[in-house]
């Protein structure tokens, strides 16, 4: 035991051995003596797997020292006779049967390596059966070379794709197949495969055919190895995506071109203009013109989109003879707003020359259909270094620019104006808080009197408000009345102003009676035609109590002048109930005197443009001297009174006294200030 490895149990092996030793003892004492049971016993012992190296030995040793002691017959040489015969047959029977499994053990691995033999040779022809029929069947073009580049084979695919036959195409190298426009990377990878250093790659690469035309490939070239991992084929399979090559430059030329004009569309532009921005260390100045047509929309909505699209065209054809060039380009943004982008520009001049050129060449009159047409264009320029600034930047800038060039008359270019972009900020930064403003109390009024000239005595004052910015600090009405005016908050401002106006002169009228001043308050032309203007002015006076005499409402020239019906209406209300109404800055506008006489007014406020020939102390200018007189006259002729703006100096009064001005407001007599600057006033003289 322990001599071998055997699949039994200790137990089923001492059973199995007592057995064997069973049969031993019985073959010993056996009348007649036989070994054969020996060579049983060893035939037994090898089926059992006790094949190991000492087996043998160690069983006839144990068997010829031990066994005739334990059966107590040592002595006896009959019995030593029969058990030397019988190990002899233990060891014949042995060693046969461990000869016979050891050749059938032979002829079973010889059965399967005959076998494995039989199948890796199936498996191969069945290999390069599949191999062949796909080399030869495939739609795609595959070409096998050796690692030196000559091409060895190449299947009908391929000999259809390039127009070569098999013989012709083993002329060839690999490296005879290079195209001029290749890309680098392209045969780098390719010195990198045949190296080893890579085992395959993909790339797009175009092929000369044999007829001379080109052919855009998808190639994957991959190496094979031999046993020792050295490279020793090449195997190329190529794909042609001609088709689909040519079908994604027109998708592409669709996506970045504008389908009307044929001129690069704004995504094409953008991408050259990051271009520009991501190689600024080449040019490092750009510039931008950014056109508009003047009028385009009238011609669209006159003579229909198909005359306008022809407009369109032709505009697109003269931008782009007249400017396209080396680092230039021409782009239609979309509707009638077209960009020229110059890169690598030296200075200011160069844009400037390009917007010139561009009006000029839309000088010319546009023949469409019959039609004679004349357009104008207004463009918006930005030229400045690429240092510190983006493209978003630029773009930018350069709408603002164009809006500016509208806003100054069209049919001109505008230059970026970094001051005066500051101020459009401004400006809208004041439009966006002016709501919010006004819940904030960071309005406030203050009042300049208005002095009657016989005598110097103040009879009114004209409120003026004020905006205390959080940001901005005090900002006077020509700052925030237009913008009020765009936002529509001028009804609700104009309401405020009127009650704080109001409520100080009802204080006035309490302190001082018969000598308190009226209070004179401009009404924008929004709130001239609020509905509600009349129900308003109503309900304050009555709030406040206070008599509708001692207010004024003031609107411009041109404001009453284009007072429709219903506006009109309103101030012929107010009139009514007994409130004046004065027009501010009279002879500024146009006025129609006929009709002036039909107005329920009662005051004209002489522009103070007229009162600066008057101002010198030694001498008068006639000329404006005589427009005031002739105002004036006008004026009372209509029985109309007249306060004269801008005095400030004591020439001037005495001079629009004698001219016959009843009243004067200006800094001679006092700058506009608080309430309490007025009750001084009319507790003394001036």
């Amino acid at each position: 035991m322990g001599s071998s490895y055997v699949p039994m149990t200790r137990a089923e092996v001492a059973q199995h051995l007592q057995d064997l030793t069973e049969m031993l003892v019985e073959a010993l004492y056996a009348t007649p003596f036989r070994t054969a049971p020996g060579y049983e016993i060893g035939a037994r012992l090898v089926d059992a797997h006790f094949t190991g190296t000492d087996t043998l030995g160690r069983t006839i040793q144990l068997v010829g020292d031990d066994l005739l002691v334990e059966l107590g017959a040592d002595s006896d040489d009959r019995l030593r006779s029969r058990l030397a015969a019988l190990q002899g047959a233990l060891s014949a029977g042995y060693a046969r049967a461990l000869r016979e499994r050891t050749l059938a053990e032979q002829e079973a691995i010889r059965a399967a390596v005959l076998d494995a033999r039989d199948q890796a040779e199936a498996a191969l022809r069945a290999s390069e059966a599949r191999f062949r029929a796909m080399f030869t069947e495939a739609a795609i073009g595959i070409g096998i070379a050796d690692i030196e580049g000559r091409i060895l084979d190449v299947n009908q695919a391929l000999q259809d794709m390039l127009g070569f036959s098999v013989e012709e195409m083993r002329q060839y190298n690999v490296r005879d197949l290079m195209h001029p426009e290749d890309a680098g990377s392209v045969w780098r990878l390719y010195d990198q495969l045949i190296a080893g250093e890579c085992d395959h790659y993909r790339a797009e690469k175009r092929f000369h055919r044999a007829d001379g035309e080109q052919v855009w490939t998808h190639l994957t070239l991959s190496l094979v190895r031999d046993d020792h991992g050295e490279p020793q084929y090449q195997v190329a399979m190529i794909e042609d995506v001609t088709d689909r090559h040519l079908l994604q430059n027109r998708l592409r030329y669709q996506a970045l071109h504008d389908p009307l004009t044929g001129l690069p569309n704004r995504a094409l532009f953008l991408e050259r203009l990051g271009r520009v921005f991501n190689n600024r260390g080449k040019r490092r100045r750009a510039g931008l013109c950014y056109l508009d047509l003047d009028g385009f929309k009238v011609i669209n909505d006159s003579l229909g989109h198909d005359i306008g699209d022809q407009l369109l065209v032709e505009v697109g054809r003269r931008l782009d003879h007249s400017v396209s060039g080396e680092g230039k380009l021409v782009a239609r943004m979309g509707g009638d707003e077209f960009v020229i982008l110059v890169e690598g520009s030296s200075g200011t001049d160069d844009i400037v020359q390009v917007a010139d050129r561009v009006l000029r060449e839309m000088e010319a009159p546009i023949r469409i259909s019959g039609h004679e047409l004349s357009v104008s264009a207004s463009i918006g320029i930005v030229e400045r270094p690429l240092a510190g600034t983006t493209a978003a930047d630029l773009m930018r800038d350069a709408d603002i620019t164009l809006y500016w060039a509208k806003a100054d008359g069209k049919s001109r270019w505008a230059l970026y104006d970094p001051e005066r972009n500051a101020r459009e900020v401004a400006r809208f930064t004041l439009s966006a808080t002016m709501p919010r403003a006004l819940e904030r109390d960071e309005f406030y009024v203050e009042y300049q009197p208005l002095v009657r000239l016989e005598d110097s005595t103040v009879v009114g004052v004209e409120a003026l408000v004020r905006w205390q910015h959080p940001e901005f600090g005090r900002l006077a009405p020509d700052r925030f009345i237009e913008l009020a005016e765009e936002t529509g908050l001028i009804v609700p401002l104009g309401r405020w102003v009127l009650r704080k106006a109001c409520e100080e002169a009802r204080r006035w009228l309490v302190e001082f009676g018969d000598a308190a001043p009226f209070v004179s308050v401009n009404l924008a032309v929004r709130q001239s035609r609020d509905p509600e203007l009349v129900r308003d002015v109503k309900r304050i006076l009555d709030e406040c109590a206070l008599p509708p005499h001692h207010l004024q409402l003031e609107l411009t020239e041109s404001a009453i002048m284009g007072t429709a019906d219903e506006p009109l209406e309103s101030l012929r209300a107010l009139s009514d109930m007994g409130i004046k109404i004065a027009i501010d800055d009279f002879g500024t506008g146009y006025s129609n005197l006929a009709y002036l006489k039909h107005l329920p007014v009662h005051e004209l406020k002489i522009a103070g443009s007229f009162m600066e020939g008057l101002r010198a102390a030694d001498e008068e200018d006639p000329v404006d001297s005589q427009i005031v007189a002739t105002l004036v006259q006008l004026a009372h002729a209509l029985r109309l009174g007249v306060t004269a703006e801008g005095v400030e100096t004591p020439a001037q009064a005495k001079r629009l006294h004698r001219i016959g001005c009843d009243t004067g407001q200006g800094w001679f007599f006092a700058r506009p200030g608080p309430p309490d600057a007025i009750d001084s006033l009319l507790r003394g003289d001036l």
